[in-house]
């Protein structure tokens, strides 16, 4: 959590920069602010808010718990001490809170709608904060950092080729999974014969997904590897793609719609 504090800090500190100018025209008085949602959603790392409001001598009551729906109009969070730290703290908290919103909330919408797990990738603003939206939402995080799992892509196999690669790829560590990305249906015969313990099936389409499942079924091979379906799915048409163990989206977080949340004083 540390490590976590210390970029909520940073995010805060690059918002106030030498000081709010603006609420220096205020008087030194107390006072109390909710965070009110403007649209349904599920909220979540309301944690990271309760904390930037307190690391500013405010307290905080959660009226809401990570993973819970809330309504429009619904008060998600109560914070009261003086004005000043309340409204320089303001932008950075709402920041943070709805952008997580907005992750978990589509997360949690796809999630209900296929059968495969549905996961996050790299593809990510704030590295941490994003994944853990995701994880609320009841998503998978996929890999947080590169050194989470052995992921072989198109540009390690065109160095050494898949054989290749595998075969260092075991030497490395008996600890950690092998995922190969693949796009033609050959490639992905081949990477569960040479023993990958995931198969990406990366920017193919239902039909092609569809093929390479069955496939590997009368090859025997499907029952051995995990398959992740990866590349163009969006909540529009993620259950055209359902027929892997994983649908690992992009969009959770490089394409997410923030949801709308404000902070009204009391």
């Amino acid at each position: 959590m540390d490590y976590i504090k210390k970029k909520l800090i940073s995010l805060l500190e690059e918002d106030i920069g030498f000081e709010d100018i603006t609420s220096k025209i205020l008087p030194d008085v107390e006072a109390k602010g909710v965070v009110i949602a403007k649209e349904d959603c599920y909220v979540s790392c309301l944690e990271y808010g309760k904390f930037l409001f307190e690391y500013q001598g405010c307290k905080v009551k959660l009226l809401k718990k990570d993973g819970e729906f809330a309504k429009k109009g619904e008060k998600i969070l109560e914070v009261s001490g003086n004005i000043k730290n309340i409204l320089s703290t303001e932008r950075t908290v709402l920041n943070i809170l709805s952008r997580a919103f907005g992750i978990t909330t589509v997360t949690k919408k796809c999630s209900q709608r296929v059968k495969a797990r549905v996961a996050a990738t790299r593809k990510t603003l704030m590295r941490y904060l994003d994944k853990k939206a995701v994880e609320i939402g009841g998503g998978d995080t996929h890999r947080y950092r590169l050194d989470d799992m052995i992921l072989i892509k198109d540009n390690h196999i065109a160095v050494l080729g898949m054989e290749e690669c595998i075969k260092k790829a075991k030497k490395l560590s008996f600890s950690k999974k092998i995922e190969v990305e693949v796009t033609r249906k050959e490639d992905a015969i081949k990477a569960a014969e040479l023993g990958a313990d995931i198969i990406m099936l990366d920017n193919m389409s239902p039909e092609e997904i569809k093929d390479v499942v069955e496939t590997l079924k009368r090859e025997d091979l499907r029952d051995k590897v995990l398959i992740e379906v990866s590349g163009g799915v969006t909540p529009d048409n993620i259950e055209e793609y359902d027929f892997g163990d994983i649908i690992s989206m992009g969009f959770l977080t490089h394409s997410v719609r923030s949801i709308d949340i404000s902070l009204e004083i009391v």
